[in-house]
């Protein structure tokens, strides 16, 4: 699958998650289920999902050591709520509050589509379908000539001016998406322009959801293309967004999936302490580049460029620490790949990650890194090309190589 047809069809994280289900095992991955006795063998690939919107994959080498990656399949977007309409002046709007840190403004007067679940009634209980709508849904902006002020003070409600314009006339949501009996559902109104890429030299890429979904899908192939020497884990979780208190979001799910492993492979609580103490894991999301219009945003020292090199990424708010740092650079380095420091200007605070809850969940050795980009949780987002070619080769070697102790790296 292209990273431009993932990017497209991965409208929520449960698009993301058949996607990265469907690449799987299109690889020859086998899918189990927590709670089931696993029979896993060295050499063997293997995934686990939950809730239809996170998955970790695995593959086993020799190695008891856990070489592990981190990335989440959820992206700022609006959440509808019900199936209740709103109606004023004639004119039925989708009654949606934010899900996540979307850069609002961005949203206005573009392409979007109702996508996620449907929880539908059958003779045997529930079933989850996956929804996309076959139309179009648009959040009209309040036009300059009744608001003077706009382009100055976009003071934006998003009970009142953020609701996407669904119909004229009679109109019923869940009936729009299924003939089935809707008992419940997990709907986003959500961007649904195509990938492209832009610059004279077609050096950038733009779309919604590049975080971080670019990510998930370099993670998904690393793991893929690696050739393991330890046990390489990737895990894709949701609702990082909104702060991983679920049981899809929280590596919980993830720490669940490595004692799985720990009590298929038969290790001992000493084993299982080396496996956690002698790997590491990559927090892998997207950070800031530098932006041209605005360098007083950024440290005067580290600006991280576009088409730099992967980004490692240095705060309170992330999980790197020296050690976890050199250790990724060591491996950089090893394999030629390029990298930068980002810190943030101090005045400023970076967005959260999954790196300090998963430290916190594992006890495990966790570097943030990521791809550089521009305009982050705006309807379309901005990254260089080059750097996601060099992101997945970093990933890859990570999930290959064998983390020796604190100091040293070798790679296959």
């Amino acid at each position: 699958m292209r990273l431009k047809d993932f990017l497209d069809s991965s409208y929520t994280a449960y698009h993301a998650t058949a996607n990265a289900c469907e690449i799987l095992k299109e690889a020859g991955f086998v899918q189990l289920t927590l709670g089931d006795g696993w029979q896993l063998e060295r050499g063997g690939s293997y995934f686990v999902t939950r809730n239809g919107s996170s998955v970790v994959a695995f593959c086993l080498g020799q190695s008891n050591v856990f070489n592990v990656e981190v990335s989440h399949t959820d992206s700022p977007s609006f959440k509808i709520k019900g199936d209740r309409l709103i109606e004023n002046e004639g004119l039925k709007r989708l009654n949606t509050e934010k899900y996540g840190g979307g850069l609002l403004y961005s949203y206005f007067d573009r392409q979007m589509k109702v996508a996620g679940r449907l929880l539908t009634e059958t003779a045997d209980g529930v079933e989850p379908i996956l929804a996309v709508s076959d139309y179009n849904v648009v959040i009209p902006s309040l036009a300059i000539h009744l608001n003077r002020e706009s382009n100055e003070k976009p003071l934006l409600n998003v009970q009142k001016d953020l609701l996407p314009l669904f119909a004229q006339g009679e109109a019923q949501l869940y009936a729009s998406l299924t003939d089935r009996r809707v008992l419940d559902a997990d709907l986003y109104v959500v961007p649904a322009s195509d990938a492209f890429e832009c610059g004279v030299h077609n050096e950038f890429l733009c779309s919604a959801r590049l975080d971080n979904l670019t990510n998930v899908y370099n993670s998904l192939y690393a793991l893929v293309d690696a050739e393991p020497q330890d046990i390489a884990v990737v895990a894709c979780l949701d609702n990082e967004e909104t702060g991983s208190g679920t049981r899809q979001g929280a590596p919980s799910f993830l720490r669940q999936v490595l004692d799985g492993i720990v009590s298929a492979l038969e290790l001992t609580p000493t084993e299982r302490l080396y496996a956690s103490e002698n790997g590491m894991v990559l927090s892998v999301d997207n950070g800031h580049a530098a932006h041209p219009a605005h360098a007083e945003k950024h440290d005067p020292q580290y600006r991280c460029r576009m088409n730099g090199g992967v980004i490692v990424k240095h705060h309170v708010n992330y999980a790197t620490d020296g050690l976890s740092a050199a250790v990724f650079k060591r491996l950089m380095e090893d394999v030629s790949l390029p990298y930068q420091d980002l810190y943030n200007n101090s005045e400023l605070s970076g967005g959260s990650t999954l790196g300090l809850i998963t430290a916190r969940e594992l006890g495990m050795k966790v570097c943030d890194i990521g791809i550089a980009q521009l305009a982050m949780h705006s309807a379309c987002e901005t990254c260089g090309t080059e750097d996601l070619d060099t992101m997945r080769k970093a990933l890859t070697a990570f999930l290959s190589c064998t983390l020796a102790g604190v100091d040293s790296v070798t790679v296959k």
